[in-house]
Order: C-alpha cells, then structure tokens, then sequence
C-alpha cells in the first residue's frame, strides 16, 4: 500500500532494541565503484515507503522533510537507498545561486541524516525524536542540481538503544555526490500526526 511501510517495517513486526549497549559495531568499505555499497536493482518511479510513510517514522514536515521515499532496504534493516528528486521550486533555487542553481551541502547531509533517522526508527517499539551530535569526515565529490535524482545509500554502522551512528553517501547518475557519517541520538519519543500528503 503506497505511503505505508512495507510488512516487514511495520510496528509490529520490527526487533526492538532493548539494550543500552551497541548492538552491532562495524566499519564501512567503499567498493571498486566508489560508492558505499552495491546499489540494488532498483525502479525509480516505485518506492517502498513515501513521504506519508516516512511521517510515522520522521517529525520533518514540510520543505524540512527532503527525503522524498525510500526505494530500498536489505533484510536486516541496516542498509537502505532513499531518493531526493530535486526540483526547480524548491525554497533554495533562486538564491543559490542564481544563474546556477546548486543543492546546498546541507541540505544533502540533512537528506541523509533524515534516511539514518528512519533506519534507527524502524526498529524502536515507537519511533523517536533523533537529534543529530556529529557529522564526520563529509566531503563533497559533485554538484547537485534541480532536475537531478538524488539517491541517498545509507548503512547503520553502530546502533544501540539511544544512539547510532551510519555512513551515508550521495549519489547521482552513479556517481558520488558526498559523503559523510553522521551520529545521533534519540530525544524521547516522536508523537507527530501524520499530514496529507500533497
């Protein structure tokens, strides 16, 4: 059912974390392509969670809410591909910069902390208010522009009960866009309402 999370995401069926320790501890390898894991096959117009969905497990609203689905997730939950189609009505567009409109940095790290946050929700028996402590080692490889589809890999690379911390990296037509990897932690949890998609 489009904007819902597939069954194997939902509330019910997700492994809690009950521990204060790290559950999985782990480092991440870039492979021949550059990239941080072999994408999957994947259908670009068919998403597995939209952006209605992803307001269960996000409190972004609005222009804050960047990621616009997730295309992608392994079994494990612990890897997943989210999209950012970038457009030429976003707030950012006309004054940076004008003449040569460019994806804000920020804004990519923001769409990337947004997917690390729905991977770390999926799993909590509610989801949480994650607030991010660190981005470390973020470079940026290529610019981003409206009309580019912006695919968003992200794999959790430590996760306990209240903090987790993933890599995650930009990508466009193959290509690495940025990468970084972020920490974060859960404030309490997240009771929203969830807002008609437009």
């Amino acid at each position: 059912m489009q904007g819902s999370p597939p069954e194997t995401t939902t509330l019910e069926a997700r492994r809690p974390v009950d521990s204060a320790e790290d559950t999985r501890t782990g480092t991440s390898e870039v492979n021949a392509d550059g990239l941080l894991f072999a994408l999957p096959r994947l259908e670009l117009d068919r998403t597995l969670v939209d952006r209605t969905g992803l307001e269960r497990y996000l409190p972004h609203r609005g222009t804050m809410l960047q990621l616009d689905g997730v295309l992608w997730q392994d079994e494990g939950k612990t890897r997943a591909v989210g999209v950012k189609r970038v457009r030429d009505d976003e707030f950012w567009v006309a004054g940076h910069f004008p003449g040569r409109p460019m994806l804000p940095g920020v804004l990519m790290v923001e769409t990337a902390a947004q997917l690390a946050a729905y991977l770390f929700n999926i799993r909590q028996p509610e989801p949480q208010l994650a607030a991010f402590l660190r981005i470390e080692s973020c470079v940026f490889r290529k610019s981003v522009s409206p009309g580019d589809t912006l695919l968003i890999l992200c794999q959790e690379v430590k996760i306990g009960r209240r903090r987790f911390t993933s890599d995650v990296q930009g990508v466009v037509d193959g290509q690495p866009t940025f990468e970084a990897r972020a920490s974060g932690i859960a404030l309490g949890p997240f009771r929203g309402t969830v807002t008609a998609q437009p």
